[in-house]
């Protein structure tokens, strides 16, 4: 396979030809970069012909961190929090992603209660996170209430976590060898309460959103992805399984206790934004069902194995892991040398990979169709650039 680099400015030389039938000329618009206060700072160059889109540029780097280089002057304990800044609405999943690998690289054996509770709070996470696409989906959309409601009920969820982890977004709580703390004693109780209010919420979305003409119009057959072509760019998660390929970790490489919990993998039929829309509306629903399995059953035990002074030192070697975040897969990769530091570490971040989707999706709509489609993508740009 061969690869074509090619700079910005030579992507944005304007040709003296147009591709319509009408007297056109071709021309390049900027989306973003946005504030950083919304998603994060992503630019797009689109190149049009009227309000055709011919072409889109990501242009990234805006907010890049050096997380990855940071890493290699970092312990194994000190790489976790700085996961939590990669994809905000996954942070649990993130950490969970680098315990894991480092788990078995160091052959590091866990209790069974620290696998149901990061199952648990790995799932209330992904509704979390769920609900804040659905509600920003709207927003963008231009219905407003949707975002309201989606952070009414997330709000519930953040209120639960906090009560065990102390925080509310960036949640370092998943660590090699264990959990920070034990769940707080109301955390069964709450969460008991939590699914039996959610439920009928759902409910509540699908009158809102998902029978909503003007909704339907901007989502159906917009966008479309065939699942060759979501495989050809790396898609993963919600993106990919709304292409038809019914890619889950959790239920191919089952972590945690997810074996142990009976659920459904919810996957698309056409692969256009209505399907990446829906996918995730049923993964709430699928969510609720793990959790209502596992909720009653925790079993007694320690929740840490490694005390937080013991040093962790993987043994020489290279070492893959990774996990289904609310977004698709994390993968990291662990270079050692034996040390308590990594030689070197790279993540495979499920962002990256489902935003060049757009470049293959968007030629041929309108500048609102690629509004409708980076909504359905659900990006999370510092993931993007770390």
């Amino acid at each position: 396979m061969s690869v074509n680099i090619t700079t910005l400015d030579e992507r944005t030389r304007v040709t003296s030809e147009a591709d319509s039938a009408l007297d056109t000329e071709e021309y390049f618009v900027n989306m973003g970069p946005q504030h950083p206060a919304t998603h994060g700072v992503l630019r797009m160059v689109l190149k049009l012909d009227g309000e055709t889109i011919k072409e889109v540029i990501p242009v990234l780097g805006y907010i890049h961190r050096s997380i990855e280089k940071i890493c290699e002057h970092s312990t194994y304990r000190q790489i976790v929090h700085l996961t939590d800044r990669m994809d905000y609405l996954s942070s649990i999943m993130n950490n969970w992603a680098v315990s894991l690998t480092v788990e078995k690289a160091a052959n590091i054996e866990l209790t069974e209660r620290i696998e149901y509770i990061r199952t648990i709070v790995a799932e209330l996470e992904r509704i979390h996170s769920h609900q804040v696409a659905w509600g920003v989906m709207g927003m963008d959309l231009g219905a407003f209430t949707p975002f309201l409601y989606g952070f009414r009920d997330r709000e519930l969820v953040t209120d639960i976590l906090e009560e065990t982890i102390g925080a509310r977004l960036t949640m370092n709580y998943i660590q090699p060898g264990g959990v920070m703390f034990d769940i707080h004693p109301n955390f069964v109780k709450k969460v008991k309460e939590y699914i039996a209010y959610f439920r009928p919420k759902l409910d509540e979305y699908e009158d809102l959103m998902s029978g909503n003409p003007i909704i339907q119009q901007r989502l159906r057959d917009v966008g479309t992805m065939d699942g060759e072509t979501a495989l050809s760019y790396g898609a993963t998660g919600p993106v990919l399984r709304a292409s038809r390929v019914p890619y889950d970790l959790r239920k191919i490489e089952p972590y945690g206790v997810y074996g142990k919990a009976d659920f459904n993998v919810a996957i698309g039929t056409a692969g256009d934004c209505w399907d990446r829309y829906y996918v995730r509306i049923e993964e709430m629903r699928q969510s609720i069902r793990i959790i209502e399995q596992l909720i009653d059953n925790i079993p007694e035990g320690k929740f840490m194995v490694k005390k937080p002074a013991v040093k962790i030192k993987v043994p020489e070697g290279r070492y893959y892991g990774h996990v289904e975040t609310a977004r698709g897969v994390l993968g990291v990769f662990i270079v050692s040398q034996g040390k308590d530091i990594p030689y070197r570490m790279y993540f495979r971040t499920p962002n990256f990979h489902n935003l060049w989707c757009t470049t293959a999706i968007a030629p041929g709509g309108r500048i609102g169709d690629l509004v409708a489609i980076t909504a359905s993508l659900d990006l999370v740009i510092p993931d993007i650039d770390r």
